[in-house]
């Protein structure tokens, strides 16, 4: 079993150009899929549940096709029931892996509180924060089951005050992952609906006569989900358009080729979209990390997945130094970054764009994927520029709180009626001058 694993070098001249054409990737729109999902949206804001019905029936091959959407809820009995019955091993680390994500978000709950401020002629400004009232998270279901996605989604929510976390998982064939179930249970989810795919976000988005709209809808999914929830925002909140994992490994040289050759499969081994990329100024160590990935894949058993995800959008890159590794990361701003180095504090420094970084030989990845307690829904596809991990902060609004005196006012108002008049705005200005007191 071969694998063809692509090399860079930045001291080539074409090295920027060839690592723009390895990074590139659009999500591709499928104009089936857009019209497909287009259509359920518009069935499902027009016929509701009987839609709901008919889509889950139909492509979740559901037996019996049920005739009410009450068989699609899961009863907190059964959420609890799937929870005793988890093998204690299995349970521990659920439950340890929930409390780790709790523990964290409760110290970012800590640093997004509302705060006010009063001027000296009384004047009171300031922020009140609020948690949004319902929130729609997708599960996956089908080829794989993500119990430590429910956590991740459901956690913070839940830190952050939701009153309604409603989930929706599709069920194939009926097959309910018992995992997921205590998961959920474990998490504190206030309703399971076993529906998914497009129909299951207009139903959150839109509301039925059985589901309540939701304001905001979280969580990963396939491209017709992925579609849906493009459509659907602006009705409701989303948190993210993911695109496929990846993972950048930059290294010093001095950790075991065997553990970052595992780091790198890590995340290739998710689907033949992701990608795995390492940085290093150690040509030598580059040969040995490429000689552990040919000798480690025939172990994976999802080797046909890692060898063509690294073969077609992997790469060994051989950089001038790790200062010069750091400023590459920042171009890339990968959604996982480990910095797998002797010192990884001083490059840590100098790294501004990434989904979350990883320090030091022994944080693989893998840990923050389940029991950190770090998000480990993360911006993709370069959008850690700009935006940041799934967070309380996702699941809370900020209004602002002006209480302006009658001292205030007359400063702010003369302020605020040049303004108008320079806009054009004459009922602004008014409504400032209005407030003025007669000139003495």
């Amino acid at each position: 079993m071969t694998i063809q694993i692509r090399h860079l070098d930045s001291a080539q001249p074409d090295f920027k150009q060839r690592l723009d054409t390895l990074l590139a990737f659009e999500a591709s729109t499928d104009e089936a899929i857009e019209k497909s999902v287009a259509a359920i949206l518009h069935d499902v804001k027009h016929r509701g549940d009987a839609a709901v019905l008919e889509y889950t029936n139909k492509f979740d091959r559901i037996p019996a096709s049920p005739t009410s959407m009450a068989a699609f809820d899961v009863p907190q009995t059964e959420l609890q029931a799937a929870l005793d019955a988890l093998p204690a091993a299995q349970r521990a680390a659920l439950e340890t892996a929930a409390e780790r994500i709790r523990v964290f978000h409760e110290r970012q709950k800590e640093e997004l509180r509302g705060f006010t401020y009063t001027e000296p002629d009384g004047t009171l400004l300031g922020q009140k924060i609020t948690p949004l009232d319902r929130v729609g998270i997708y599960v996956p279901g089908g080829k794989a089951a993500y119990p430590s996605s429910v956590l991740m989604n459901a956690v913070p929510a839940k830190v952050a005050g939701v009153l309604d976390i409603i989930m929706v998982v599709p069920t194939p064939d009926g097959v309910k992952n018992q995992m997921v179930l205590a998961a959920a249970a474990i998490a504190g989810v206030t309703r399971v609906i076993t529906i998914g795919g497009a129909q299951a976000v207009g139903a959150l988005a839109y509301g039925t006569a059985t589901i309540a709209p939701v304001d905001k809808i979280v969580g990963p999914g396939n491209a017709y989900v992925a579609a849906a929830k493009r459509r659907v925002f602006g009705t409701v909140g989303i948190d993210m358009i993911a695109g496929p994992s990846e993972i950048l490994v930059l290294c010093d040289g001095t950790t075991d080729p065997d553990w970052v050759a595992m780091d790198l499969f890590s995340q290739a081994e998710h689907d033949e979209l992701a990608q795995a990329i390492m940085l290093c100024p150690d040509a030598d160590y580059i040969a040995k990390v490429e000689a552990s990935i040919h000798k480690l894949l025939p172990t994976m058993p999802r080797a046909d997945t890692i060898r063509t995800s690294m073969t077609d959008r992997g790469a060994l890159v051989k950089v001038r130094d790790m200062q010069e590794a750091c400023d590459i990361a920042n171009a890339i701003a990968a959604e996982h970054l480990e910095i797998s180095a002797e010192d990884p504090q001083q490059w840590a420094d100098k790294i501004r764009h990434a989904g979350a970084m990883f320090l030091g030989r022994f944080s693989s990845e893998s840990l923050g994927d389940y029991c950190c307690g770090p998000n480990h829904v993360l911006p993709t596809s370069r959008t850690a520029r700009f935006s940041s991990p799934l967070g309380v902060y996702d699941f809370q609004k900020r209004s602002s709180v002006i209480f302006v005196s009658e001292a205030g006012a007359q400063t702010l108002g003369r302020i605020a009626a040049e303004l108008a008049y320079g806009e054009g705005l004459q009922a602004h200005a008014r409504s400032a001058e209005l407030r003025l007191r007669p000139a003495a």
